[in-house]
Order: structure tokens, then C-alpha cells, then sequence
């Protein structure tokens, strides 16, 4: 498939971009500085802004698919989806946060006590966007949450789903190395099974 990807050169879009090229998809990796990316027969890079609609849509025309490993804060999602569809985007996955999964009936983590401050932001942002992404009709969206530890680590190919609610082990952790994130949301792409909604994955 052809797969554009916003936010290629950060940790996570890093190693998503890995794992598309791992499976042979010809990827147009979007960043504000692309020029750190080394050469790869099937990648383009491209220098984008997710805050200038016109310009990103053009980039994401003539797409399969789009992956967004964009930040939430700072991020318009409005102005991103309206490019979506502007370029005729029908399947988009995005990289979520833990923040909106339960870890009780009705409580979310962000809502949890001991929930670490300088995450509130961005995970109250990722919450926003996931309830917009609810309301969305005309996208084919799908929203990973990972682990509330997500960070890079080991390619192990061992993980298991979930849907709304934090997954952790029989120690009470929850985590995901962002090399197993990029398997499970490049097997979603590939083969579709959580369509307009949001699933989680944990080691």
C-alpha cells in the first residue's frame, strides 16, 4: 500500500515508519524536517505542517491510507481532518494516548488519582480528539491506545488487545515497547478489524 505518515521522525512515527518499510509499503514520511531521515528504496520524504491544511492535503492526495503520529497538543484536529478528507483519505489510523482508557468502570486514567501532571496536557488533548474522532462520519478512523508506559524498547512480536480499558499485567503494570506498538497498528492497517473505534495494546 501506499501509506502516508505524519510525524515520521518523532519516537513513535520512527518506529512505525521501520515496520511499514519492514512490510514492502511505499511511505511518504511527513515532518516539519525531514531531512534527518536516511534513504530507503520505497520512502519519499516530505516536508509538511500539520497546521497548513491546504499543503497537507496535497501531500496526503493519492494515498491508501494515512498514519498520525502527531502530538495532540498543539494540534488542531479539525484543521487535520478537513485535510484528510480534502485529499480523499478514507482509512486513518492514529496514534492515541492512554490517558482516555479505563482503569474502572466509568474512571478514566487521566481522572485516576496519581495521575502524573506533566502528561495532563497532552493526554486531555488526546481525549478531545478521540471523542471528535467519535462523531466522524465520513473517515474510516481507527484510534490505538497504547500501554500507560509507552516507550521505545524491543521488537518482540508479543502483545496482547484490548478495547476501552487499560490492559496490565499480573503485577498491575501496564506497558508497550514502540517497536510492538508499530507491529500491532501496522497489522491493524493491513488487516482491518477495529473500524471507527478505538482499541489498546499492552505487553
Amino acid at each position: 500500500m501506499k501509506i502516508a505518515l505524519l510525524g515520521a521522525t518523532g519516537r513513535a512515527g520512527s518506529r512505525l515508519l521501520a515496520e511499514l518499510l519492514r512490510r514492502g509499503h511505499a511511505v511518504t514520511a511527513i515532518a516539519r524536517h525531514p531531512e534527518g531521515l536516511a534513504p530507503a528504496p520505497s520512502l519519499t520524504p516530505a516536508r509538511g505542517d500539520a497546521a497548513d491544511e491546504a499543503s497537507l492535503a496535497a501531500l496526503l492526495a493519492g494515498h491508501d491510507a494515512a498514519i498520525s503520529a502527531l502530538p495532540f497538543a498543539g494540534t488542531d484536529p479539525h484543521r487535520l481532518l478537513r485535510a484528510m478528507k480534502a485529499a480523499g483519505i478514507s482509512r486513518y489510523l492514529v496514534v492515541g494516548g492512554a490517558g482516555s482508557l479505563e482503569v474502572a468502570p466509568g474512571q478514566l486514567l487521566i481522572d485516576a488519582p496519581g495521575f502524573p501532571a506533566e502528561y495532563r496536557a497532552e493526554a486531555s488533548a488526546g481525549r478531545a480528539f478521540l471523542d471528535i474522532l467519535r462523531g466522524e462520519a465520513a473517515l474510516d478512523w481507527t484510534f490505538l491506545s497504547p500501554a500507560a508506559i509507552f516507550e521505545p524498547g524491543r521488537r518482540t512480536g508479543r502483545f496482547r488487545l484490548g478495547t476501552d480499558a487499560l490492559l496490565t499485567d499480573a503485577g498491575g503494570n501496564s506497558r508497550i515497547s514502540m517497536e510492538d506498538y508499530a507491529i500491532a497498528l501496522v497489522d491493524e492497517l493491513e488487516h482491518p478489524a477495529h473500524s471507527r473505534r478505538r482499541f489498546t495494546v499492552a505487553n
